[in-house]
């Protein structure tokens, strides 16, 4: 499927690696206008060096810090008085990994910070021009985690959750206005984020982190973990036209298969 994008601006959360880089990396190659967003300002520098202009197309860069979200309220803000956006995706990097009974109430407010106000003040100021311009695309990365909790991932269970509810309440409201708005449920990818998970995972079950991905791989119908490319993919196809009427849609995506709508 050729899908151009030629003409939009996109704003990319999370986006100096991982997953988010691969997301703002094929939004870029199908012609938008990108701007990353995370902490690594070195990162990102280069990373828009490396991104497609070949359609004309200028990229750009933004510092947050989204764990301390006063400071990031007041950078989001500062943008948009600067800038408007045709297709946000909101993704942020994951709370810590724990169990319930290790959280406290400060652990789940700080991952409500990061993970759920973050993404609402976001998409509430990118709405404005959308709904003026009565075109939008509004993609959250969230988590396989939110249809089947992992005991291991309590603070991001409970508030991605909360994230794909909101998500769908919300695409009810601005259908009409041209504007779709999806979760993508992020299964098994190769990351840091993941390495990160099995690491913490081995220490629990006592095993080694290879025995952890190999585990992994065997859940997985395809017997592979996903490339992060491969969710660049999915989501440029959410930010086309020719996904139009997929909204307030829950999408997994485990290891490169997507498995259902």
């Amino acid at each position: 499927m050729n899908i151009s994008l030629k003409g939009k601006t996109a704003l990319v959360g999370g986006s100096s690696k991982g997953i988010g880089e691969a997301i703002a990396r094929q939004l870029a190659s199908s012609g938008a206008s990108v701007t990353l967003m995370a902490r690594s300002e070195e990162r990102m520098e280069a990373i828009v060096r490396e991104m497609d202009t070949s359609q004309g197309q200028q990229h750009q860069y933004l510092v947050v810090d989204f764990s301390n979200f006063e400071a990031f309220k007041a950078s989001i803000s500062a943008f948009f008085e600067h800038n408007t956006i045709d297709i946000l995706v909101n993704n942020t990097q994951g709370p810590q990994a724990g169990g319930a009974l290790e959280k406290k109430v400060g652990d789940y407010q700080e991952a409500f910070d990061l993970l759920f106000k973050s993404v609402v003040f976001t998409t509430e100021l990118a709405l404005r021009h959308m709904q003026q311009n009565q075109w939008g695309r509004i993609i959250n990365v969230a988590s396989i985690s939110v249809k089947e909790p992992l005991n291991y991932l309590a603070l991001s269970n409970s508030i991605r959750a909360a994230v794909v509810t909101w998500a769908k309440s919300l695409a009810y409201d601005v259908a009409k206005d041209g504007i779709t708005i999806n979760s993508t449920l992020t299964g098994y990818f190769d990351t840091d984020r993941i390495a990160q998970l099995n690491m913490k995972k081995a220490e629990t079950l006592g095993i080694s982190a290879e025995d952890v991905r190999s585990n992994m791989e065997e859940q997985v119908p395809m017997k592979r973990i996903g490339k992060p490319e491969e969710y660049g993919f999915l989501v440029t196809f959410l930010a086309s036209d020719q996904a139009a009427f997929i909204t307030g849609t829950n999408i997994p995506i485990d290891g490169g298969l997507l498995k259902s709508l």
